[in-house]
């Protein structure tokens, strides 16, 4: 599967994004933070939701679920906002059951949100966008104040 090309919000330069890659992607031309989006699968997913150097949000979905197909826009919107803060890894259920068993998947959509491979946040069940922003919001934070607080972490 080949890269996914993203036009930059800042200057609309397409730049291909890979799905795993050190560090937080970038516009060749302006350097402004790209909007990370991937797919991963059971054999993907170490490398590109785990070893991910931003927190992921991880959306475990199927194609037939209506719900599921109704919160993607705004887990898009919501990687587009925080481009540079958050990836996006999407990861279709139905494709890749050990991922939905590994997380103990009961219903879809499930949201996560990883830090270093560690579920840090869930959430089951769809949601409108400014929820679903706001719990992502609220998990940024404690993930920052936790970071701030251990030896060594940032200001």
């Amino acid at each position: 599967m080949s890269d996914p090309v993203v036009v930059c919000p800042a200057c609309g330069r397409k730049n291909r994004v890979p799905s795993a890659a050190s560090g937080v992607p970038r516009c060749g031309q302006c350097h402004s933070p790209l909007p990370w989006v991937a797919d991963a699968d059971d054999e993907t997913y170490a490398a590109v939701a785990e070893s991910a150097a931003l927190p992921v949000l991880v959306d475990l979905w199927a194609p037939w679920c209506g719900p599921c197909r109704i919160v993607s826009p705004a887990l898009e919107a919501l990687a587009r906002s925080h481009a540079g803060r958050v990836k996006l890894v999407k990861v279709n259920v139905d494709e890749s059951p050990r991922i939905a068993q590994r997380h103990t998947v009961q219903g879809i959509p499930t949201l996560l949100v990883l830090d270093r491979g560690e579920v840090i946040a869930r959430q089951t069940g769809a949601a409108p966008a400014h929820v679903l922003r706001q719990w992502l919001e609220e998990a940024l934070t404690e993930l920052s104040s936790q970071n701030s607080s251990k030896p060594g972490g940032s200001p």
